[in-house]
């Protein structure tokens, strides 16, 4: 590594951010293309963004360069990630979509109307929590919030809004969230300590968030309940991977028992016939790839950009910007922040980010713990409230399919969750003591 600074090495990272943010917008809001920037083609955009690292540096062999990204590439932390992401894969794929529906009609079926939207985003929290991502939770409660503001009265953009807030709550917390597994392995922390940490961020933020929608909601006029079928026992086995998750058990074993128990399930249930189980494993697997492949070439980038002295550079703007241990941990928080506005996309934040990061954390002397749960919290809040980001465009998009259309600014208010979470995330750098964080 050149430990010369050299900011003209920073070049890729820009590369990167200027095509796919200016594709973005030009698919999105110029040709109007439908997710616009999901149209794009990340793989392709890191591949250029490859190729010019391997432009820079004359003085190194293209062989040498083939090193350097091989070694980054071979890094453990990388290896452990990928099969992380791959198992998890198999876990959503074995188990499906069946018990989060379950968890909210069982919930909706047992209180009044005008509770009903503090329990979607109770329940959008728990799903998110069980599954690890965000759009998936969007994707199956977003239909039943619509079905919710259609019988209770409420507002289309309230109830929507309240489980995109409610799914960032799981997207930055769960075990099995992608974000959650690459701030881990490329920080160096054991998830559960990451857990614990941010768990003291996000839990107050949730509450202030379910008691504000319970103000709300109470000076409304509601209708009727919302009734749906629901199976309990499908809840199963996202209850045993959260517990193991918090017991400290390996992750590969905690997802290992997933998918048995899953399985075991699904099959003597009837959600999933026994034909369609592997090709639910490889579906599961193949919804990974990008995400992998991500990693991949982000880690050979950054190898490169390492060697040529860019993250030297960074991390001495970093240094006269911020001073101390507080200064060090908003540095990072706003890093990945503005890396997941030019990306729209939190894992690729994450994992773009986390070498320097991993830098800051060591010169400010900032616990791995910390700066995982920063790198999350920060990437989780952004990537909620960008209106051009996958989770939004999602929900507008089944409430347009559904009949009942509401616009991306109707429901930015609405997301008061990722709003609070930013507040919480602040207090906590800024109120306790240097000595304790």
């Amino acid at each position: 590594m050149d430990k010369k600074e050299n900011m003209a090495a920073l070049l890729p990272i820009g590369v990167f951010v200027l095509l796919y943010l200016g594709l973005g917008i030009l698919f999105e809001y110029v040709l109007k293309i439908p997710m616009g920037f999901y149209n794009i083609p990340v793989v392709v955009i890191f591949l250029i963004a490859l190729l010019v690292a391997c432009l820079q540096r004359s003085d190194l062999t293209f062989d040498g360069k083939l090193s350097l990204m091989a070694k980054g590439v071979g890094d453990k932390n990388i290896i452990t990630m990928i099969l992380i992401f791959m198992t998890a894969g198999i876990f959503v794929g074995v188990v499906g979509r069946n018990s989060a529906e379950s968890a909210a009609y069982f919930l909706l079926s047992l209180i009044p109307a005008e509770y009903a939207v503090v329990v979607l985003f109770i329940v959008s929290t728990f799903v998110s929590l069980a599954m690890g991502t965000s759009v998936g939770t969007i994707t199956l409660l977003a239909p039943i919030a619509v079905a919710v503001a259609s019988g209770s009265g409420f507002s289309t953009a309230f109830c929507v809004g309240t489980i995109v807030g409610g799914a960032m709550f799981g997207d930055n917390l769960s075990f099995i969230s992608d974000t959650t597994i690459a701030a881990c392995n490329g920080q160096g922390c054991a998830m559960r300590d990451k857990f614990r940490t941010n768990f003291a961020i996000a839990l107050p933020a949730a509450v202030i968030t379910a008691v504000i929608i319970l103000v709300k909601s109470l000076g409304e006029q509601t209708g009727e309940r919302v009734i749906g079928n629901y199976n309990l026992i499908q809840l199963i086995p996202y209850i045993i991977v959260l517990a193991g998750g918090v017991a400290g058990l390996n992750v590969f074993v905690v997802l290992l028992i997933g998918i048995l128990s899953g399985s075991v399930i699904m099959l003597s249930t009837g959600a999933l016939p026994p034909a369609e189980l592997l090709p639910r494993m490889g579906a599961g697997v193949s919804g990974m790839f990008e995400t992998s492949m991500v990693a991949i070439l982000v880690s050979a980038i950054c190898a490169i950009i390492a060697y040529n002295g860019g993250f030297t550079a960074l991390l001495g703007l970093i240094r006269k910007v911020f001073h101390g241990k507080k200064g060090g941990m908003l540095g990072i928080g706003l890093l990945v922040g503005a890396m997941d506005i030019a990306t729209a996309n939190n894992t690729v934040a994450i994992v773009t980010v986390n070498p320097i990061a991993k830098e800051i954390a060591e010169e400010y002397g900032i616990s791995p713990r910390r700066s995982a749960s920063l790198l999350d919290t920060f990437s989780c809040i952004f990537q909620g409230v960008i209106p051009y980001g996958a989770q939004v465009l999602v929900a507008v998009s089944i409430t347009a399919e559904l009949g009942n259309p509401t616009s991306a600014f109707e429901i930015l208010p609405n997301l008061l969750y990722p709003y609070i979470l930013l507040v919480t995330s602040l207090a906590y750098i800024i109120c306790i003591p240097e000595k304790k964080l």
